[in-house]
C-alpha cells in the first residue's frame, strides 16, 4: 500500500467523522448514530469562531490581571491583592509552592493556551512548517489543561466558604475572579471551536501537489 494511502482521511473516504466520538459514517449522514451529535464534515465558519472567543478572553484576561483578585478584611483593615500580588505575597511568607502553582495555574497557562490557540488558527489559514502530527498533539495539550486553570478561581472560593469570623476576619472574592473566570471558559470554547481536521486538510492538500509526499 502506498505512503499516501496510509494516510488516507475520512473525507478522502467519502466518510465523515464525528468530532465528539470520533465514529466515522458514510458522507451525507446527518448525525452520529452513536452520540446524537450533528454530523458535518468541515465548519466553515470555525476560525472566525475561534478567533472571537479567543479575543473575548483576551479582554476578560486584561482586568483579571489589573483588579483584585481577593480582598481580606481582618479587624477593620482591608488589603486587596491581584493574582500577581497575591502570588508574591504569599512568597514572601514562605509558602513558594503555592506561590509557585497560582503563577503557573493564573498567569504561564492562560499566556501558553492564548499563544497556542493562536498559533494553531494562523497554521491552518497559511503554509506551515510545524508537522501535523506536533500541531494536532499541540491541541489535544491545549484541550486537556484548559481545566487546571481554574484553580485560582477554585482557591478563592475555598477561603471564601472557609475564612468567615465576623468582625475578626473575613475573605471575599474580588472584580478579578470573574473575569478570570471567563477567561478560562472563553478559552475553553475557543479551543473546542477549532476543528482539528483543517490541521490535516493541508496534508491532503500537500499530497495532491506532491504524491511522493510523507
Amino acid at each position: 500500500m502506498s505512503t499516501p494511502d496510509l494516510l488516507q482521511t475520512a473525507r478522502a473516504a467519502d466518510l465523515v467523522g464525528c468530532r465528539y466520538c470520533t465514529r466515522a459514517w458514510p458522507a451525507g449522514t446527518k448525525a452520529c448514530g452513536v452520540c446524537g451529535s450533528k454530523l458535518q464534515s468541515r465548519d466553515r465558519q470555525a476560525l472566525q469562531k475561534v478567533w472571537a472567543w479567543w479575543g473575548a478572553a483576551l479582554v476578560c484576561y486584561i482586568p483579571a490581571n489589573m483588579y483584585p483578585m481577593l480582598r481580606t478584611s481582618t479587624l477593620g483593615s482591608v488589603s486587596q491583592d491581584t493574582i500577581v500580588g497575591g502570588a508574591i505575597t504569599l512568597a514572601e511568607h514562605g509558602s513558594y509552592v503555592v506561590a509557585a502553582i497560582i503563577l503557573i495555574a493564573s498567569v504561564v497557562i492562560p499566556v501558553l493556551k492564548f499563544l497556542a490557540i493562536g498559533y494553531l488558527a494562523l497554521s491552518v489559514s497559511r503554509p506551515s512548517s510545524t508537522p501535523h502530527h506536533t500541531r494536532h498533539l499541540l491541541f489535544e495539550v491545549v484541550e486537556y489543561i484548559g481545566r487546571w486553570s481554574m484553580i485560582d478561581v477554585f482557591v478563592v472560593a475555598i477561603l471564601s466558604a472557609l475564612v468567615h469570623l465576623g468582625s475578626i476576619a473575613s475573605i471575599a472574592p474580588g472584580p478579578a475572579s470573574l473575569t478570570f473566570a471567563l477567561t478560562v471558559v472563553f478559552t475553553m470554547i475557543s479551543a473546542q471551536s477549532f476543528d482539528s481536521r483543517l490541521i490535516w486538510d493541508q496534508l491532503d492538500d500537500q499530497q495532491k501537489d506532491d504524491p511522493r509526499a510523507d
